[in-house]
């Protein structure tokens, strides 16, 4: 990956990284709990501040050191070994791996309250512990998913906020999510794939430092249609919009079959994989890199990264919670804010980094 010179990280400057609550009986604070008890890992974070109920960490960690703070601006007041928790109330008891829609209020106070903070530049970024949806929508969540209530939250629409997965060997964007395989052909039209790779290029340049990012499209069909012998989607809507894109300065290829995308030799040709739905994006990268992949939505005004795993209550409580994809979020949450703090601007404010026009 080509990296500008000019976007070079800023030393001296400290970003503090929120990290919500997630759902309190589920995997995210007790995996937070063993990452800030760990003093090696410990040194080696970002300013924290968790936002959430100090309750649910306690649960885990009946000993954790917190101290509660009304705002950001109290953490460097505080001692290095204590962690910096903006508290707010539980409706229930936690009881690790048992939904409970008593506490649901507070998972959203959560989240409303970090964008809050990342929005006024109080906070220079957020890691979203995981959330169950199910337990949410009896307190009026009603947004489809995590991603699109936070671009609610920005006053954007759902579709402005762009899923990108990414590990140290790869990033992939399913411009298609959480839809059937069998709605995937009626959806997705040449505007997705455009909006994608709009935000794509300007993200990757603004936030994560590739001076002239490289997108490779991967096709729908096998053999990305072979020509319209096996699907007509790649001349009817794929093809289009990447000759779209690069009208628009963006260094665009494609469509590529996707089953032979994603080898090394072919990742060293571009810097994120646009693919057309989402188990064409994610089995490459979970099979590349399990533990540490981490969730990023781009086209936000605020830094935005989660885990990419679930709330796991299978596993809550046991001790067994896997903290590797939280780490690599909360670092690279850190990363793109030293970026986009070098960069001041950003593209929905006007940053224009391409000349997109």
């Amino acid at each position: 990956m080509a990296v500008n010179p000019a976007k070079q990280i800023k030393s001296d400057y400290h970003p503090v990284i929120g990290i919500t609550m997630g759902d309190p009986a589920g995997i995210g604070p007790e995996i937070l709990t063993k990452i800030w008890t760990n003093e090696k890992q410990r040194k080696i974070l970002p300013t924290l501040v968790y936002i959430g109920a100090v309750e649910a960490l306690k649960v885990y960690a009946p000993s954790l050191d917190v101290t509660c703070i009304d705002n950001p601006s109290d953490i460097p007041n505080l001692p290095s070994d204590t962690l910096p928790c903006i508290d707010l109330a539980l409706g229930q008891a936690v009881k690790p791996g048992m939904i409970n829609s008593g506490n649901a209020a507070t998972v959203i106070q959560s989240i409303d309250k970090a964008v809050s903070l990342a929005r006024t530049g109080q906070i220079a970024g957020l890691v979203t512990a995981p959330i169950n949806k199910a337990g949410l929508y009896e307190a009026g969540f009603d947004a489809p998913g995590h991603t699109e209530y936070l671009a609610r939250l920005c006053d954007m629409p759902d579709h402005t906020a762009v899923m990108m997965l990414a590990c140290e060997t790869l990033k992939v964007i399913p411009v298609t999510t959480h839809i059937p395989l069998a709605d995937v052909v009626k959806t997705l039209q040449a505007d997705h794939i455009i909006h994608s790779g709009v935000i794509a290029a300007h993200d990757l340049c603004h936030r994560f430092g590739i001076a002239y990012p490289r997108l490779a499209i991967a096709g729908m069909n096998p053999h990305a249609g072979e020509g319209g012998a096996i699907g007509i989607e790649e001349a009817t809507h794929i093809q289009p919009a990447i000759w779209a894109l690069q009208d628009m300065g963006i260094d665009v290829s494609g469509p590529y079959s996707a089953d032979s995308l994603f080898h090394a030799e072919a990742r060293e040709n571009y810097d994120v994989a646009v693919c057309m739905y989402h188990d064409q994006a994610l089995i490459p990268i979970k099979t590349l890199d399990f533990w540490s992949g981490v969730n990023v939505t781009l086209g936000l005004p605020i830094i935005r990264t989660s885990p990419d795993h679930g709330t796991a209550f299978d596993i809550a409580g046991t001790g067994k919670a896997n903290i590797q994809s939280t780490l690599a979020a909360i670092k690279m949450a850190a990363d793109m804010a030293f970026r986009q703090n070098h960069n001041q601007t950003y593209h929905n404010q006007g940053y224009n980094p391409l000349g997109i026009q």
